[in-house]
């Protein structure tokens, strides 16, 4: 199976790639028309292109110990030496610099838990007029925030992050973020109001909100009429007052059995604040 970063060397020394095709056949098959090296017309070891690969040891795309440089080929060429080893090499660079500069990759290494976080002391105005603004945003989103964010990150950044490196991300993700934080939030809320299905779509929710903000580049929102309230008052993030609350080491909670929205935060997930929607839409 072929793995990112996937390339073709000539035997003119030619590199050919393309961010977002990660398929050795797909990239013969766009480039050979502008280059007649890369037909495959000649039996191996007399084939004038080969097949590489430049990929992480330890296959985390997220926190890579090593990348090393691998012919993907059972016979390789003859004139298939080292000294092609440094135009793919420099091709790689390119690479990485595209598909890495779409994400916040230090944090996305080490993400926050707003649970390690000391959350405010006092649940002041600010925190309330947050937490009003991502109730509107919950509201207005045409589709859930999680399908907002997923689908504007398979748009923006997925051309350029396909098969193996996206999937080392959204597990990197899942198990970092996600899962952890979910699984604290969703502890404090069933120990508090017992279970509730969309309290638990809420913290996904604001999880997902937190997730689109290590990925700044992206600049088409799915699902978001920027024309319309709230979303044509909110500059850049759509989901910014969830990102707010989550880095001051608050996340939201929704339960509508009892319509009543809920800030957590601190080791255990507690509690801080409840309010009746009702009354947040007053603020």
């Amino acid at each position: 199976m072929c793995k990112a970063f996937s390339c073709l060397v000539t035997k003119s020394g030619k590199v050919y790639w393309q961010a977002g095709i990660d398929s050795h056949d797909e990239l013969q098959s766009r480039f050979v028309k502008k280059d007649k090296e890369l037909k495959d017309d000649k039996l191996p070891p007399k084939n004038t292109f080969a097949r590489i690969e430049i990929c992480p040891d330890n296959k985390d795309y997220i926190k890579p110990d090593k990348w090393s440089f691998r012919i993907d080929e059972k016979v390789e060429p003859k004139w298939l030496n080292k000294s092609y080893e440094k135009p793919c090499w420099v091709a790689f660079k390119k690479w990485h610099k595209k598909v890495y500069g779409q994400i916040n990759l230090k944090e996305l290494q080490n993400p926050i838990n707003p649970f390690d976080i000391n959350p405010p002391k006092e649940i002041k105005l600010k925190h309330k007029k947050l937490l009003e603004e991502w109730d509107s945003v919950c509201n207005s989103v045409c589709n859930s925030v999680c399908n907002s964010v997923w689908d504007s990150l398979r748009s923006s950044v997925g051309d350029s992050v396909r098969f193996s490196v996206w999937s080392s991300i959204g597990d990197s993700i899942g198990d970092s973020v996600r899962d952890s934080v979910g699984d604290s939030v969703m502890g404090s809320v069933i120990n508090s109001v017992g279970v509730s299905v969309i309290a638990f779509v809420s913290v996904r929710d604001a999880t997902w909100a937190y997730i689109s903000y290590l990925f700044p580049k992206i600049k088409n929102w799915k699902y978001i009429d920027k024309q319309k309230p709230p979303f044509n008052k909110i500059r850049g993030n759509p989901f910014r007052s969830a990102i707010t609350l989550w880095k001051m080491g608050l996340v939201p909670s929704y339960d509508s059995y009892s319509q009543v929205w809920r800030l957590h935060g601190g080791k255990d997930a507690r509690i801080l604040f409840e309010i009746k929607k009702s009354d947040l839409e007053k603020i």
